[in-house]
């Protein structure tokens, strides 16, 4: 029986169980889970060892190894080069479904408008990084720690704005503008039902506060969550960092026979 959240939360990093990869669709972000976080998003890089790992996940699961990130598409399949494994991207805002089919929703009619606005807002901030993406904007203070309550009301003030389009998303060092709606867990549901999944036990691992809305759907469907890093969380399993969920993913594959 999996231990409750409440006593995972304080406790060192602990291995979570290996489950069966016959019976496992397991669902990844990437950003702090599958790499190290960095002072910029383009400075990230996914280990090459931990994307070989992936793709043999990928063949012993037969196809059930999904990502699930605040990224775009085109830039998670940068990251995993040569993969192309299915997605849940911006949030799950973008989808790769398990056939290799693109699904996306259609932008917020004021994405320029508060991008533009933002921009201003953030003009004269030092080491505050405004990251466009397809459908929102992230606005990261990783470099610039002190503004984290500027960049928390200037990202509010410009989601009222556009009343009904957005959803403010806080995460680690970062405020984003994303659709209005759209969450981690929504998109582990969607891959769960009436797909090749749905007769799977979903595993999610992630980092941040996105991912705590997968981290529920996954145990609302008979899983778990494992949560990478410190912080509170849903997920009634722990590991430390990225090399560590590498070594879990190696363990996995062996357990495979892969």
């Amino acid at each position: 029986m999996l231990a409750s959240p409440e006593s995972r939360q304080s406790a060192v990093a602990v291995p979570p169980p290996l489950p069966d990869p016959a019976r496992t669709a397991l669902f990844l972000d990437v950003d702090g889970t599958l790499a190290e976080l960095r002072d910029q998003p383009s400075q990230v890089i996914v280990p090459a060892s931990t994307v070989a790992v992936l793709g043999r996940l990928h063949a012993a699961l037969r196809g059930a190894v999904v990502i699930l990130s605040g990224r775009a598409g085109d830039s998670i399949d940068a990251l995993l080069r040569p993969l192309a494994l299915p997605y849940g991207a911006n949030h799950g805002a973008e989808r790769r479904d398990l056939a290799g089919h693109i699904h996306r929703i259609d932008a917020p009619p004021g994405l320029s408008e508060a991008l533009a606005a933002l921009r201003r807002g953030a003009a004269d901030w030092n080491g505050v990084l405004i990251e466009p993406k397809p459908l929102g904007v992230a606005v990261h203070y990783r470099m610039a720690p002190d503004r984290g309550e500027d960049v928390r009301s200037l990202v509010r003030d410009v989601a009222a704005r556009h009343a009904g389009q957005f959803d403010v998303q806080p995460g680690k060092m970062v405020f984003e503008l994303k659709p209005h709606g759209v969450d981690k867990g929504a998109a582990l549901r969607e891959f769960m039902q009436g797909t090749a999944l749905a007769e799977r036990i979903p595993v999610m691992a992630g980092d941040d506060l996105t991912d705590e809305s997968a981290f529920v759907a996954a145990q609302a469907a008979g899983g778990y969550g494992i949560k990478i890093g410190a912080g509170d969380s849903v997920a009634p399993w722990r590991l430390s960092g990225p090399a560590d969920l590498a070594r879990w993913l190696c363990a996995l594959c062996a357990k495979s026979g892969q």
